[in-house]
């Protein structure tokens, strides 16, 4: 299997108030072409950074991020960002309609959108939701619509941050759906960020537990969930969902 992204013992620090926070230290580790990474870990532990490192919206202090084998930082920005799409929890919502907040990826590289039906159709929304305002979209649908806005870029890697968190079930379920059919019929290869453990259970090929700043256990998700070899991976689980 080709590896599409690649962590070799990354460590990324912040000052806070003149205090050196460390958030991640000497993270390793590979996601396979076309498959879908899990990661999960408590509040705080640096999943979100490790999203964050891939498409350069923070760089690595030490060690390296390879997308597609060469380093983040020999890749052209807007190249990256094309091919390293990032949707987050809440789905942000730009002032205007569906159709400035769908566009808004090729505008700000001078490009023109062909198409936005095509696009509204993939993630399950109208044609006619193109000339409302994105802020008057429910939770569900302006998730969509980041997914879609997301995908004009034709992506070929997806970096997800807790997308169905602040959605009700029916939402939840219908944008996860969504994120398996893209995964599924581009081959495009996700790494999502979930604190729901059924969710991960469900969706990944592989699952990453990530505790202050380390991946403490990785391995394919069934073998995770059911029999996970680490110690420390057994207290999260058991914790979190009485795992036994």
């Amino acid at each position: 299997m080709t590896t599409e992204v690649e962590f070799i013992n990354v460590s990324k620090t912040y000052l806070n108030r003149q205090e050196v926070v460390h958030v991640l230290k000497g993270v390793s580790g590979e996601v396979e072409k076309g498959s879908i990474v899990t990661i999960i870990g408590p509040s705080g532990s640096g999943k979100s950074t490790i999203l964050s490192l891939c498409n350069l919206l923070l760089t690595p202090d030490e060690g390296e991020v390879r997308i597609q084998g060469k380093d983040v930082r020999n890749w052209d920005i807007q190249k990256l960002r094309r091919r390293v799409g990032i949707a987050f929890q809440g789905a942000p919502m730009l002032t205007g309609t569906v159709l400035d907040n769908l566009s808004l990826p090729l505008r700000l590289q001078g490009r023109t959108l062909e198409n936005p039906k095509k696009y509204m159709e993939f993630v399950g929304l109208t044609e006619d939701h193109l000339s409302r305002q994105a802020k008057e979209l429910s939770g569900g649908q302006r998730q969509r619509l980041s997914l879609a806005r997301t995908l004009v870029n034709d992506p070929a890697i997806l970096l997800l941050d807790e997308v169905t968190s602040a959605l009700d079930s029916l939402s939840a379920h219908e944008v996860e759906e969504l994120i398996l059919r893209i995964n599924r019929e581009q081959n495009t290869t996700i790494l999502w960020v979930t604190h729901d453990q059924s969710q991960a259970e469900r969706v990944g090929d592989q699952t990453w537990l990530v505790i202050d700043g380390r991946v403490v256990e990785a391995a394919p998700t069934k073998q995770f969930f059911v029999k996970p070899k680490e110690e420390q991976t057994k207290q999260f689980l058991e914790l979190r969902r009485g795992y036994k």
